[in-house]
């Protein structure tokens, strides 16, 4: 079975396509009184988390249209590699960097990290996922909805129902059963982090008006209900969920913060194709994700930079990439697989925070939140 899910490790693939790269680096070329001079360099240098992925014959296709080689230099969690890319500015260790979601975006954006660049297809975003669209210093390149994942063999065997709002997470019976990741360290841990603020509000007021404690109140319970906070992803999903394969079932928690385009993966490569998912959505526990690509100030390619921004908004990676990182394209004229749609769940209209509220709570709300829950 293919257990390349939504945030698996691509460790093995940056390393291969690293070693293609730097074997097409640019060397030096003889001047006409014999000293050497810099040609320009095929490599183009693509700083990511761990979990870009990205057909084989779709980079080469990259490659060829281009002349480019992809080096991809993987980063850890999306929140590791972007406080990575803020420490290394002005001296990146790349060209372009893929990763940054709407909740992380404006650290990035204050912190000067991105070249502004128009890339090609942009046309063909809608307006919602465009939240630099007058500047232009990144481009969205997909969607996807953080939500709790359920085992459905675990409820199945336990004669319980599964959860399907926040709500129900903090209700006895579902005590011990969940794991997140944290906050402070992992883009999807802050999302449901902003779910449930987005829920229940920061001071008493849940979505709707109606009245409550508080996100900070509603992590108290779930605290007290047993909830398990890991680093990142990989973690959570691969190591601690009872229902992922990649894990071959040996995490014992049978609810885990993932994405509601995480069930796809666990029917990849299963023949014959069963009528249902080994893992469902609690469709009420989702926030939505936006992801970009910029182009890193200071980089060494910047023509190669711009080319890839351009390949990552076409349709030949557009709809490379909902079997290979599990997400919805930025494209709308992208066409879709048939187990991506049957899989997958459609989230209409989940929960939001608007992206200046997070940029200008994140900081107070990550540590309000590491004083409840890591203490």
């Amino acid at each position: 079975m293919n257990t390349n899910l939504r945030r698996a490790a691509t460790a093995v693939v940056a390393t291969a396509l690293g070693a293609t790269a730097l074997a097409a680096c640019g060397g030096s070329g003889d001047k006409a009184d014999g000293s050497k001079t810099a040609t320009p360099s095929k490599t183009v240098t693509l700083v990511s988390h761990d979990s870009f992925a990205a057909s084989p014959a779709v980079l080469k296709e990259f490659t060829k249209e281009t002349g480019y080689t992809v080096k991809v230099l993987a980063g850890g969690d999306a929140g590791a590699a972007v406080n990575q890319a803020i420490l290394s500015k002005g001296h990146p260790q790349g060209d372009v960097f893929f990763g940054v979601d709407n909740t992380l975006l404006s650290r990035a954006l204050d912190n000067d990290l991105f070249t502004p660049y128009e890339a090609k297809g942009l046309d063909q975003v809608p307006a919602a996922l465009q939240l630099d669209k007058d500047k232009h210093r990144v481009t969205p390149v997909d969607s996807g909805d953080v939500c709790v994942n359920y085992d459905r063999k675990y409820f199945a065997a336990h004669q319980l129902a599964v959860p399907a709002t926040f709500d129900d997470l903090i209700k006895p019976e579902y005590k011990n059963l969940l794991v997140t990741e944290n906050s402070a360290t992992s883009s999807p841990g802050l999302a449901f982090q902003l779910g449930t603020i987005a829920k229940y509000g920061d001071g008493g007021t849940s979505q709707g008006g109606a009245s409550g404690g508080g996100w900070q109140d509603y992590w108290k319970k779930l605290k007290a209900n047993g909830v398990e906070v890991v680093d990142g992803w990989e973690q959570a999903y691969n190591d601690r969920f009872s229902g992922s394969a990649g894990g071959k079932g040996k995490g014992d928690k049978p609810l885990v913060v993932s994405y509601a385009s995480s069930p796809p993966a666990e029917v990849l490569g299963v023949t014959p194709q069963p009528a249902q998912g080994p893992t469902g959505v609690a469709t009420g526990t989702c926030f939505r994700q936006i992801e970009f690509a910029g182009l890193l100030k200071g980089g060494k390619n910047d023509a190669g930079g711009k080319a890839l921004l351009d390949f990552l908004l076409s349709k030949t990676f557009q709809q490379d990439m909902p079997l290979q990182m599990f997400v919805n394209p930025a494209r709308q004229d992208a066409a879709l697989p048939a187990e991506f749609t049957k899989y997958g769940v459609k989230i209409d209209a989940p929960p939001t925070v608007a992206p200046d509220e997070i940029a200008k709570n994140r900081d107070q709300w990550v540590k309000t939140w590491s004083s409840l829950v890591l203490k």
